[in-house]
């Protein structure tokens, strides 16, 4: 069965304290960092924050932000 194309994204969990940009496939699965999902990461620019690349790519294939 092929993982689903699309999931959400949140930039801060609660409690944290840093922007970290975490995700997850559906509303009932636990975030995980962005670095911890090489199927979906894109290498990080070095003029850029940590995980905004990831995050374009992304919301480019319709992944839904989470606030």
């Amino acid at each position: 069965m092929q993982a689903p194309s699309t999931g959400q994204m949140t930039w801060r969990l609660p409690g944290q304290l840093e922007p970290l940009l975490h995700l997850r496939l559906s509303a009932l699965d636990d975030w995980k960092p962005y670095t911890e999902c090489p199927q979906y990461s894109v290498p990080d620019h070095p003029d850029l924050s940590a995980g905004y690349t990831t995050f374009v790519s992304l919301l480019k294939q319709q992944w839904q932000i989470v606030k």
